[in-house]
């Protein structure tokens, strides 16, 4: 008897990153979060890549793991190879609370970790009893593999400095508020600090001012919309806090050189 597929199992999914590339840059350089956690496996290339609003460089064999509603971004210079895994935002599978970026030198490690994710990807696209179930443990694996190495990893801890502290709250901020149109100002006025000193300190931490940082955010956002959704485009407008919809169509054509229907033509 000739089984009938199922539908993928919701808040599971593994997709390779040139995949995940497609579609344009700004897929991974912009900044923007996600309302699931999600691990991203680089097992070759190398870039840059923001979380909480702090640069580092990641290689091969580098792990990044995000929280649900982790602002991030990543640049793909060259050929740049692994997987994007995206997970279900279940407690029961006590993932970190925090974002980590972890880098294996030791092929066991790394055999260990590729191994687990292909055995998701697997589950996923097989169409086998008890299948949810599967997946569920599988990412239970993943998150038991992924507390052994924080263990084994005393440094990741190592507190971060005022300004990379400082840039990661602005970046929660941004997330918490991205519909209120708060300037950057309003936001430094929240956290109790200058507007220039915040300035400087996402500076130092990602080599962008805070200004930067918050109108990537929002840009992202606004393609995701204008690409994925058929809303007017005065209502995406009012949704990303822009007082009117030819402020920005001004400020979007700014930023990509197109305005929000020519981008939807082409997306």
């Amino acid at each position: 008897m000739t089984q009938i597929p199922q539908a993928a199992p919701a808040g599971f999914r593994v997709t390779h990153l040139n995949r995940f590339a497609q579609g344009g840059r700004w897929r991974t350089e912009a900044m923007r979060s996600y309302r699931q956690p999600v691990l991203i496996w680089f097992t070759r290339g190398q870039g840059r890549i923001t979380v909480s609003g702090v640069t580092r460089g990641y290689g091969p064999h580098n792990l990044v793991f995000l929280p649900a509603g982790t602002m991030h971004g990543f640049d793909t210079p060259g050929q740049v190879f692994g997987s994007v895994v995206f997970l279900p935002p279940d407690p029961a599978l006590m993932l970190p609370d925090q974002a980590l970026h972890l880098r294996f030198r030791d092929s066991t490690q790394q055999n260990e970790l590729t191994g687990l994710i292909d055995a998701l990807a697997r589950e996923i696209e097989g169409n086998l009893p008890a299948r949810e179930r599967a997946l569920h443990y599988r990412a239970g694996l993943v998150a038991v593999w992924i507390e052994r190495q924080i263990a084994q990893m005393p440094e990741i801890t190592t507190p971060p400095d005022a300004s990379r502290r400082l840039a990661a709250a602005y970046s929660a901020l941004i997330e918490q508020d991205l519909t209120s149109g708060r300037s950057v100002a309003e936001y430094a006025a929240v956290l109790g600090v200058s507007p220039t000193h915040l300035s400087r300190a996402c500076n130092i931490a990602s080599g962008r001012p805070a200004s930067a940082l918050l109108a990537d955010r929002i840009l992202f956002e606004a393609r995701r919309l204008l690409s994925e959704t058929r809303l007017p485009v005065g209502d995406i407008a009012a949704a990303l806090g822009f007082t009117s919809a030819a402020y920005f169509t001004r400020s979007f054509h700014r930023q990509t050189g197109l305005t929000p229907t020519q981008f939807r033509a082409q997306a």
